[in-house]
């Protein structure tokens, strides 16, 4: 009866120690996120799940051509996962269904096409970030006021990796585009 007892209390204490070691990761460290809508096509697709980095940005800011998962501003329970378009200081504008960053024209071969709408010049206010979908006709970001600049407290992480559907499985890029920009 004693060798029951001590199996069961090990087996709890198991139990517990894995539940608080999820929630610690889930927390501080790393989250899964599902993809809903397809407001980040082609990059990434409805149904699709990533694995949410939530360490790095304790350390150094978002950069341009990542892609952040965010609470969204009018209703923080919500989250939406969009592009990094823009960096503090950074000034933003649509013309001409391109998209320019600090006056520079920016050749996107990662969207899903042109954009109809002109927009900006809008300059990304210190402690946020400007943000847009790949999708960008269909998509819900810093253009629209319920969004806009996004606060760098509201960002969650830093999608890295898509593992499922395994045929989809691997890293995020940033665009190399966005990337070289200085």
């Amino acid at each position: 009866m004693a060798q029951v007892r001590q199996e069961i209390r090990e087996y709890a204490e198991s139990f517990v120690i894995a539940v608080l070691l999820a929630l610690f990761i889930i927390l501080f460290v790393a989250q899964s996120f599902l993809v809903q809508g397809d407001s980040m096509e082609p990059s990434l697709h409805h149904g699709e799940r990533l694995l949410v980095d939530k360490v790095t940005y304790r350390f150094r800011p978002p950069e341009r051509g990542e892609i952040i998962v965010f609470s969204f501003p009018k209703d923080p329970r919500r989250k939406f996962i969009k592009r990094v378009i823009g960096v503090p200081g950074d000034t933003v504008e649509i013309r001409n269904r391109t998209l320019f960053i600090n006056g520079i024209p920016i050749e996107e071969d990662y969207i899903r096409g042109p954009m109809y709408q002109p927009y900006g010049p809008v300059v990304v206010p210190e402690g946020t970030v400007w943000v847009l979908g790949d999708n960008r006709n269909n998509s819900e970001d810093s253009r629209f006021p319920d969004v806009g600049p996004v606060p760098l407290d509201l960002v969650v992480g830093r999608a890295v990796v898509v593992y499922w559907p395994l045929r989809e499985a691997g890293l995020i890029a940033v665009p190399r585009v966005l990337a070289d920009l200085e």
